[in-house]
């Protein structure tokens, strides 16, 4: 069994990952300690504040109790605001100072993407366009070409974590562009864990979203991932 401790920012879709353990029992655990939160807020400034050292190192030792294998922290705004460089600085100080691997949302994207052989993307985004332009030039420094962007200026994670299914879809469906090789959902507030076949369905491509590719990674950190059904073609579609 697989144990993989999710640092998780504020309240919003944290049951996403409490879902999926009850799901996958003895195969996966995921414990997860809500970290601290200045204001919930997509904007840079309070997601610089957001994803600071200390509050970080104030979950990691909440963690310890867990004895996870790997830690991610599983915000992804809070760690494409660093850039590139610095989301890797935040994920090995993490790392640091849990003693084990550690990863961050982001940087989950970059080598979902990788693992999958995509080089194009687009994004159906929650955020204000400002902040969403960060995960473009995040992405664009791993090597990923952004197509299209779809932003919709949601400024709250708790506002996002009220999303039901048809909303996620339609977010995905108008995202989309005939040149992506996959449609990328970059908000961990949002529920998604429970759809993602209907996502993919709905644009006859891969979609990645933020949750999914959190629990990848944290598991990719510990050992080979499994395939499983209802996740995607991350977890072993068809490709």
């Amino acid at each position: 069994m697989a144990t993989v401790g999710v640092l998780y920012p504020g309240h919003s879709a944290e049951d996403d990952y409490a879902a999926l353990e009850k799901r996958w029992t003895g195969t996966l655990r995921l414990p997860v300690v809500i970290t601290s939160v200045g204001e919930d807020a997509h904007r840079v400034d309070a997601l610089l504040d957001l994803g600071r050292a200390e509050r970080l190192a104030d979950g990691v030792a909440q963690l310890a109790a867990a004895r996870p294998e790997s830690v991610m922290w599983a915000c992804t705004s809070g760690s494409f605001v660093f850039g590139a460089k610095g989301a890797r600085a935040q994920a090995a100080k993490v790392a640091a100072v849990a003693g084990v691997p550690a990863s961050s949302t982001s940087i989950a994207f970059a080598d979902a993407l990788r693992h999958l052989d995509i080089r194009r993307a687009a994004i159906a985004a929650s955020y204000p366009a400002d902040v969403a332009a960060h995960f473009v030039s995040f992405l664009a420094d791993e090597g990923i070409d952004v197509v299209a962007m779809g932003s919709h200026g949601i400024i709250t994670a708790a506002e996002v974590g009220e999303l039901g299914p048809d909303h996620v879809v339609a977010m995905v469906r108008a995202a989309d562009h005939p040149d992506a090789e996959a449609v990328l959902v970059p908000d961990t507030a949002m529920h998604t864990l429970e759809f993602i076949d209907r996502l993919e369905a709905a644009v006859g491509k891969p979609v990645l979203t933020a949750n999914q590719v959190t629990v990848w990674k944290g598991m990719q950190l510990v050992g080979p991932v499994p395939a499983a059904p209802g996740l995607g073609h991350l977890f072993g579609g068809r490709k």
